[in-house]
């Protein structure tokens, strides 16, 4: 497949989704789906931005607003629902593989690994995972250090590399500084935007 997948691949929630219709089976307060309309619209201008396809810019849409559908359900709810790679996972982190095995038919394989692994981040990743990747963490209703990540929006998407090293880093830093291990995915994730 390549890397622009047209909207005609994509199932009736995603493109519901991409019009800020979550499924039904949405598990989103309305601080949340304020975070998700956020990301989506980071998504949008960015596509934009891009010079994306109007096609493209649907599928950036849909996974903006998808990514975080299941966010507030109970992890012991989630477990059950995702493959065994990814059951040991925090519960806070289960709701991205567990929305990506609900959309499964519904939405393509890159924006199913970019909903995956949006809070891990993954070396499968193309530049729409990255993108979700960024949008989660720069959305302006985020209150980590404000100023820095204001400056880090201000430069995307036309320096999303540099961009994600930096975020990368700091993602890693407060992990490692926590004293948490690290994610494989992560880990490899981390390698591979430092080696880019």
């Amino acid at each position: 497949m390549s890397n622009a997948a047209s909207t005609t691949e994509l199932g009736p929630l995603a493109r519901a989704a991409a019009r800020g219709e979550l499924p039904e089976w949405a598990r989103a307060s309305e601080k949340r789906r304020a975070h998700i309309g956020r990301v989506a619209d980071l998504m949008g201008e960015w596509a934009d931005a891009l010079g994306l396809s109007a096609d493209e810019r649907t599928r950036w849409l849909a996974t903006g607003w998808l990514h975080d559908v299941l966010r507030e359900s109970p992890p012991d709810e989630l477990r059950p629902l995702v493959p065994e790679a990814f059951r040991s996972l925090p519960g806070k982190l289960l709701h991205g593989p567990a929305a990506a095995e609900r959309l499964a038919g519904d939405a393509d394989p890159e924006m199913l690994d970019a909903i995956r692994y949006h809070t891990l981040g993954s070396p499968r990743f193309g530049t729409l995972g990255r993108a979700l990747y960024l949008a989660d963490f720069l959305e302006p209703g985020r209150r980590y250090e404000p100023e820095w990540t204001a400056s880090l929006r201000a430069r995307m998407p036309g320096e999303m590399d540099e961009v994600l090293r930096e975020v990368v880093r700091a993602r890693v830093g407060h992990v490692t500084e926590s004293g948490s291990t690290l994610h494989p995915e992560t880990q490899a994730f981390h390698e591979q935007v430092e080696g880019a």
